[in-house]
């Protein structure tokens, strides 16, 4: 049967589209090729795809509710990997009707296509900033904890998509599985994210803007261990008909020691620019994957060290820097 992957030209949903191929799925990707970062790379990411058999790309806005409605019809569908949406927390500052269209009008577009298609399994991208800015206490944040005090708008559209999935499960019973993404990278990754432009910036020895002055931590879970819980979690329609689950590392790193960390694997030291916190940004993560591995086995493998070392390498090769 086929896949429908939303955002197939973004980071984590080309390296979805990717897997799906290579276990011998038939894969529909849909892309807006926004312009919210440089097109050339969202193009590179499409030019993996594009040309593989079993793969086609649509140039679509997900928002385009007739559109989707027909597409998802027409294919064939019976599974949905909903990952397209307007990323950023500190974007979502500035341009707050993008995230309207994009989160909240696109997610109930993909919601009313997969009703009337009948689809059998929606799972769709939710985000670890839904939980606000709490503290660690040595503990994970769990699925079950309150996610009603969003610092970002970004979180507010994210967690408004978790309700609106809720309320098709209880309304259609369409079955849907949210995931909580926490602070995904590795090849092919976003340049607005930290470690991205943090590369940059350090190879080209221009300085780096370390906000909250250094003490902020991430949980970074990298691409590969992302795109296993992924594939684990479709392959699970949940019985309740919606279930949402926490994807990380389970092992929060600090600013400074990711910092560090790319300054090992560049071979260059940074000129680091000491910064208060900005609007929007949480203290730190910390997943706590337990539901996740009771369900699908889910455990990280890559380290953060030999992560941003597979991206360095990555990074050399696209950029064309020895």
């Amino acid at each position: 049967m086929t896949v429908i992957v939303t955002g197939a030209a973004g980071f984590i949903g080309m390296h979805v589209a990717e897997r799906l191929l290579e276990r011998g799925e038939t894969v529909v990707g849909i892309d807006s090729f926004n312009a919210y970062y440089e097109p050339g790379l969202k193009e590179a990411r499409a030019a993996r795809l594009e040309g593989r058999e079993r793969f086609t790309m649509v140039r679509l806005d997900i928002a385009d509710h007739e559109a989707m409605r027909a597409l998802v019809a027409d294919s064939g569908a019976d599974r949905v990997v909903h990952l397209a949406a307007q990323a950023g927390v500190r974007y979502s500052i500035d341009h707050p009707f993008t995230y309207e269209r994009s989160n909240l009008l696109g997610h109930l577009s993909v919601l009313e296509a997969c009703r009337h298609a009948g689809v059998k399994h929606l799972v769709y991208a939710s985000s670890s900033s839904v939980y606000g800015d709490q503290p660690l206490n040595g503990a994970g944040f769990r699925e079950d904890e309150p996610a009603d005090r969003p610092v970002s708008l970004y979180a507010a559209t994210k967690r408004s998509c978790e309700l609106m999935s809720q309320s098709y499960a209880t309304l259609y019973g369409l079955p849907q599985s949210g995931l909580r993404f926490f602070t995904v990278y590795g090849p092919w990754g976003r340049p607005d994210m930290a470690y991205f432009s943090f590369t940059e910036a350090i190879m080209s020895g221009e300085s780096i803007e370390v906000f909250g002055e250094g003490r902020m931590a991430r949980d970074f879970t990298y691409i590969d261990d992302i795109v296993d819980g992924v594939l684990g979690v479709l392959e699970h329609p949940p019985v309740s008909r919606h279930e949402v689950y926490n994807i990380g590392d389970s092992s929060p790193v600090g600013l400074f020691t990711m910092i560090s960390t790319l300054e090992r694997v560049l071979g260059r030291q940074a000129i680091k620019v000491l910064m208060p916190m900005q609007p929007g940004d949480v203290t730190a993560t910390f997943a706590d994957v337990s539901k996740l591995n009771s369900l699908t086995g889910y455990r990280p493998r890559v380290a953060i060290d030999e992560g941003l070392e597979r991206f360095a390498t990555w990074w050399r090769g696209f950029r064309g820097v020895n």
